[in-house]
């Protein structure tokens, strides 16, 4: 099996460990039912060794079994919403590999706390410090996780899911290395959190086939009602996070976000 290896010079502490971790944890899935995970090999300080994944391109059929894998996965489970992987107690990171930032853990019991107090609020608040969001982002924001037991509705009594946790359609690639179109994913943030997150995420920069995704998904797990509509509430953090490495038309847009849920 050919190796590859991504590294970057002075990475912050941990963070390679952490994606290697979080491949292997995503993995345990894969005998339940879960998708294919790039194989990892080993990891240093500035570089993780993992599989070389050939890419294809995906099939309607592809599609409609990756979603039934990945609801596998996400029923597979964590403990608490912001579990970090098995065996990893420091820090967790999100985003660009030039420009990762800090992505709270926890022992979050709701998603309501969890998506507040462990993502969004802090993004929010990285984003003032850089300079790309201000003050009135920060109150537009409260209102939001104010308003969070109306905007999750039946979402909030979902338990938490193992999920990649940066799940846009550049981190799952497409291979026919078996001989078949298949789905192998890349590039985690892996945690407990909550699984309509990741379904979000494949909707925000477009994704082939989704909706053979989503019908896959629901053949194995029947998401809450109205999850279509929650997709903006969850696009909030990774959106928010573009704002801290981009800044740019980013912050627009999480304000438009903002202000489409709070006029619900």
């Amino acid at each position: 099996m050919e190796q590859y290896r991504k590294s970057r010079a002075h990475s912050p502490h941990g963070f390679f460990e952490c994606e290697g971790r979080g491949l292997k944890w995503l993995r345990e899935a894969y005998g339940h039912g879960g998708p294919r995970v790039v194989e990892v090999f080993g990891w240093g300080d500035d570089y993780l060794d993992i599989e070389r994944v050939n890419s294809s391109s995906p099939t309607p059929k592809a599609a409609y079994d990756f979603g039934a894998a990945l609801a596998h996965l996400h029923d597979f489970g964590a403990d608490y919403f912001g579990e970090a992987p098995a065996g990893y107690s420091g820090t967790c990171y999100f985003g660009p590999l030039q420009d990762p930032v800090p992505m709270d853990t926890g022992n979050w019991t709701t998603a309501e706390e969890y998506f507040a107090q462990g993502r969004l609020l802090p993004m929010v608040e990285l984003g003032i410090q850089r300079g790309s969001l201000n003050q009135s982002d920060m109150s537009m924001t409260q209102d939001i996780v104010s308003a969070l037991p109306e905007l999750l509705g039946p979402a909030a009594s979902d338990s938490p899911a193992r999920i990649h946790g940066d799940l846009w359609s550049g981190n799952v690639m497409w291979t026919a290395d078996q001989g078949r179109s298949e789905a192998v994913l890349i590039d985690p943030a892996a945690h407990g959190g909550h699984r309509e997150e990741d379904l979000a995420m494949l909707h925000l920069f477009g994704m082939s086939y989704l909706s053979n995704i989503i019908d896959g998904y629901q053949s194995v797990h029947q998401l809450a009602q109205g999850f279509a509509d929650r997709y903006t509430l969850w696009q909030l953090y990774p959106i928010a996070g573009h704002c801290v490495f981009f800044g740019g038309g980013y912050v627009s847009e999480y304000r438009s976000m903002c202000r489409s849920l709070l006029r619900r």
